[in-house]
């Protein structure tokens, strides 16, 4: 484990860090210079030459390095990541509860749930860690970018175990509301069963033929409104993108996906058409005291464009 980051958060995101190797005295010096070993160890895209330029990589104590320093073995460099200029996602993070350890929001379209890739500023976590003054709070669950409603976080490092292991082992109980195409003929309320893979580096999710379960989505009618409704949905398991893949297999693709069935040509900051999808309600026994707990979205089907 690092020691203690010399520097402070900075848009409610902590420093990272790299580790120069162990000393070996079978082999010759990775590098000459610090300078030299942090241009090898980190990407492109990091900008080693202006970040040693500003100082702005520092040792344990907080030392700036400049580059020029002979290379140290077992020596940690800290530092902050140059972020994108991020559009500001439109919309509000409402807060539903708080109390010592939880804190409950209803999470608007198009603002992920952490930072990740291209998004980072603009995330659940980041935004609220920066403007609550909660460095340590971390989601329970995640909902992806472009699906809205009820998200649990937790306030603490030490509570965050006991409620990230209620998802693990599926004890949350989760419904979701839907916004698709009506279809009389669809025989409702039914199961769907089936293996959903997605791999790494790919847009979409698939179904595998033949596979084992690891799927499983109940979906009923709630309402019609006239060419479309809006459908009710309890997933028993959390795969990525599994509720999307599930209405469109069943001939009823959410309205807003830019995945399902076709794959949109829409730019990363485009927030002009929200997904119709909404994590409604979630409930569970809550693992520290065994009180019943409930929380559900205020949101309501259409979500609004930006």
């Amino acid at each position: 484990m690092p020691p203690r980051s010399p520097l402070p958060p900075r848009h409610g995101l902590g420093a990272a860090w790299v580790r120069t190797p162990d000393h070996d005295r079978t082999r010759p010096s990775p590098a000459p210079t610090m300078g030299a070993w942090l241009r090898q160890r980190l990407p492109e895209r990091v900008g080693v030459e202006e970040l040693l330029a500003e100082g702005r990589f520092v040792l344990d104590d907080g030392t700036p390095l400049t580059g020029e320093e002979p290379y140290r073995p077992h020596t940690f460099v800290w530092f902050h990541r140059a972020l994108r200029d991020e559009p500001e996602v439109p919309g509000t993070i409402d807060v539903l509860h708080e109390d010592e350890r939880l804190l409950v929001v209803d999470k608007p379209p198009f603002l992920a749930t952490i930072p990740r890739g291209r998004h980072v500023r603009q995330s659940v976590t980041v935004r609220l860690r920066d403007s609550l003054d909660l460095p340590e709070l971390t989601p329970a669950h995640r909902l992806d970018r472009v699906t809205s409603g009820v998200l649990v976080l937790v306030k603490e490092r030490r509570w965050r175990g006991a409620y990230q292991q209620l998802f693990a082992e599926r004890a949350m109980r989760k419904t979701y509301l839907a916004l698709a195409p009506y279809d009389p003929s669809l025989e409702l309320p039914t199961t769907v069963r089936d293996h959903v893979r997605k791999d790494r580096g790919t847009l979409r999710a698939e179904v595998v033929p033949d596979a084992p379960v690891n799927a499983v989505t109940h979906v009923e009618l709630q309402e019609v409104r006239g060419d479309e409704a809006v459908y009710r949905l309890r997933p028993e398991t959390g795969r990525t993108h599994q509720l999307r893949l599930h209405l469109w297999g069943l001939g009823v693709p959410i309205v807003g996906d830019p995945l399902y069935p076709d794959v949109l040509d829409v730019a990363v900051d485009d927030m002009t058409t929200p997904l119709q999808l909404l994590a409604h309600e979630v409930a569970f026994t809550d693992p520290v005291d065994d009180a019943p707990r409930r929380f559900t979205s205020r949101r309501a089907l259409p979500l609004a464009s930006a």
